[in-house]
């Protein structure tokens, strides 16, 4: 496999936020996902759960709700606005303040003419979505208290409003209130503690299921306004609703971490009229759930505890697949950690602030998994905290160390960096008014050039000198997509670059004549992780389904190791991990290895040894070590896969030969979550 030195870093203390809202679009298979910080993530559940896009937050902007209105998302908060959301620039289109105090919640009908928003002053309002935008129409009759949770009736003549100890059902054409549902406080509770009905779901027989913050599940027939079957789930609060698409089955979300499904079935063999019916308890949190969506072959739920939860319902599926397995994804598919080979400098990326390390060192030599002595430690060079209220999207610096850069959606930052004796940094006063916001930034590996992604998957060239940057050109795609660019990477020889956007396309630039030179055939997924190999100049694509390519720039074509590894086909062990692979690198002194890493494995490719076929033992560095030194080359393939290292975040290769790994345990992140409201002890 080869020896390296390893830098095991764990200073970069990363922290997720709370998921505090979801909406699935089943027509693109996209789910969307806010944050307590206010940052929205859509994932392309048609391509492996792939993070495809990421808008990043605000200060002070949080997000209560989300919906889709056909291919368009829209966001309401405790700010009292209706955002709706450039899904093409990643950046919010506009707001729109509803004038009803903070929003709790936001819906539309299912024809996707309209939204509706529930308020704090206790009106709900509606908006006509148009082409521009939302357009204000009228309000409901108004309530006494704030409005909590809405749910349309798939007729789209009906709404039923969530509020404190009761559910009020509107007549849309008249605006009237036609039936008004008490719910109890008591059920062993507090009767003087008022009821929060924190989720309301509208069936298209009338039916309607509510979820309360005395801990039940409530049943009500909609056209008489009577209770039908009270659930008592839990002590504390019950969050989160969801129904399947054809209304047999809705689960619910605790403040315990567990999910409960409900079915319409007969009780008993004996009994034919069926009833919603409790069948099943998951428990894959540790805290609240405040979201959850039934997309029909699983429950994805998410909360407190950070983590996005894909949970297949196992009797939708004939056979064993990848989508009938378990899926966490705790990490973003996107690199927060940039790193000067040159300079043994790490630049760690926050929504708030920058931080610059200097790497330890050490003189020391020994076996396999010996811990060296320290001649130096890690030392924190700086501290850099972004300007303004956006969140910091992206950043880069330079592979000598001299140069950092970082965009929110509203400016980039450029600095220049001095890290020899004294620590100084000084800001680029005047950069080209061209560079206004960036998707991605990138250095080019002499330090002479930075490359900003821009709108409709172009590239702003910026050349850099210790005077002053100035606009070169722009790099645009002939396909003309509008999709942002999510991976750039320059070779060595400073003579190409190639991008990747969301619509799965691949373009590759000729630096020297500032043109397009090519574009990679088309794949159906997402690429998550590319790089250009230093001396032959082939570029290396991991797509979000695990697919390896191999493609040659000058030759404009698939290499003959690529294509003898479509033919033979990957292992089914590889194919089958739960995570994509995020970066990809290669060993200058062995050119026929590959160096790549997902959340869970560093792995090696080298392209010199056999590839393994479906019999072969895939995971088999134990049964190497075992062997003698002549019987290992008949057992040798190209995949040497290391699991020694806990949650990955980064590798990368320094010009020394060591490797550096940064850490992030997912127990160093559950120990800073708050305490959960409920903790299982042993023999209870």
């Amino acid at each position: 496999m080869g020896e390296f030195k390893v830098h095991r870093v764990r200073f970069f203390e990363y922290m997720p936020t709370a998921i505090r809202a979801m909406s699935f679009n089943a027509h693109t298979e996209r789910l969307a996902l806010a944050r307590v910080d206010g940052s929205v993530e859509v994932f392309n559940f048609a391509d492996r759960y792939f993070q495809e896009k990421v808008i990043p937050g605000k200060d002070a902007h949080s997000i209560e709700a989300l919906c889709w209105v056909g291919g368009r998302l829209f966001s309401a908060g405790l700010h009292g606005e209706i955002t709706e959301y450039d899904l093409e620039n990643l950046r919010p289109k506009y707001s729109l303040e509803a004038y009803g105090g903070p929003i709790w919640t936001i819906i539309s009908n299912p024809q996707g003419t309209h939204v509706a928003i529930g308020c704090e002053d206790g009106t709900v309002k509606l908006f006509e979505v148009l082409a521009e935008g939302v357009q204000f129409e009228r309000n409901l009759d108004r309530q006494k208290g704030r409005i909590i949770s809405l749910s349309w009736h798939p007729s789209g003549t009906r709404i039923a409003a969530g509020m404190m100890d009761m559910i009020r059902v509107f007549d849309v054409l008249t605006g009237h209130a036609i039936q008004r549902l008490l719910v109890d406080r008591s059920v062993g509770g507090c009767k003087s503690r008022e009821t929060v009905v924190w989720t309301v779901v509208f069936l298209s027989d009338h039916t309607i299921f509510s979820s309360d913050s005395a801990g039940k599940v409530q049943v009500w027939d909609g056209h008489t306004g009577t209770l039908v079957k009270t659930h008592q789930l839990t002590k504390w609060d019950v969050l989160a609703l969801s129904v399947s698409k054809d209304e047999s089955s809705v689960v619910a979300g605790t403040s315990e971490g567990t999910v409960v499904q409900f079915q319409f079935i007969a009780p008993n063999l004996q009994q034919q009229e069926k009833e919603w019916v409790r069948t099943r308890t998951f428990k894959n949190h540790t805290h609240d759930v405040r979201a959850l969506v039934e997309i029909g072959t699983a429950i994805v739920s998410g909360g407190m505890d950070t983590q996005l939860v894909v949970r297949p319902l196992l009797e939708k599926f004939e056979e064993k697949c990848f989508a009938s397995g378990l899926r966490r994804i705790h990490f973003p598919h996107r690199n927060l950690v940039s790193c000067a080979q040159k300079a043994r400098l790490l630049l760690l990326q926050f929504p708030g602030q920058l931080e610059l390390w200097r790497l330890g060192e050490s003189d020391g030599h020994g076996k396999p998994g010996d811990i060296l002595p320290l001649k130096t430690k890690p030392e924190k060079l700086l501290y850099l905290k972004r300007k303004g209220k956006d969140h910091i999207c992206c950043s880069a610096l330079s592979s000598c160390g001299g140069w950092l850069a970082y965009s929110t959606v509203s400016s980039v930052r450029l600095y220049r960096l001095q890290t020899d004796n004294n620590i100084s940094i000084t800001k680029v006063p005047k950069l080209p008014k061209v560079l206004r916001s960036a998707h991605q930034l990138c250095f080019s590996s002499e330090s002479s050039y930075l490359f900003a992604a821009s709108s409709q998957s172009s590239v702003l060239v910026i050349s850099l000198n210790q005077s002053e940057c100035k606009y070169v050109h722009t790099l645009k795609p002939k396909s003309g997509s509008r999709q942002p660019i999510h991976l750039m990477t320059t070779s060595v020889d400073g003579k190409w670059l190639a991008t990747a956007n969301s619509d799965c396309e691949v373009h590759v630039y000729n630096l020297q004549k500032l043109e397009l030179h090519c574009m990679v055939p088309m794949y159906s997924s997402c690429p998550s992780a590319m790089g250009i190999h230093p001396t032959t100049n082939n570029l290396t694509m991991v797509h979000a389904d695990q697919q390896i390519f191999e493609f040659s720039i000058a030759e404009k074509q698939y290499t003959v190791w690529s294509r003898k590894l479509q033919m033979q086909g990957l292992h089914n062990l590889w194919l089958n991990r739960d995570t994509p692979v995020t970066h990809v690198t290669f060993n200058p002194k062995n050119p026929d290895q590959i160096l790549l890493h997902d959340m869970y494995m560093f792995c090696i490719i080298d392209q010199s040894l056999p590839l393994p076929d479906q019999k072969t033992q895939f995971y088999n560095q134990m049964t190497l070590r075992s062997l003698s030194e002549q019987e290992r080359p008949s057992h040798l393939h190209a995949f040497k896969v290391c699991k020694s290292f806990q949650d990955l975040m980064c590798m990368r290769l320094l010009d020394d030969q060591s490797l550096v790994v940064v850490e992030r345990p997912l127990m160093a992140i559950n120990s800073q979550l708050p305490a959960p409201v409920r903790q299982k002890k042993f023999a209870t």
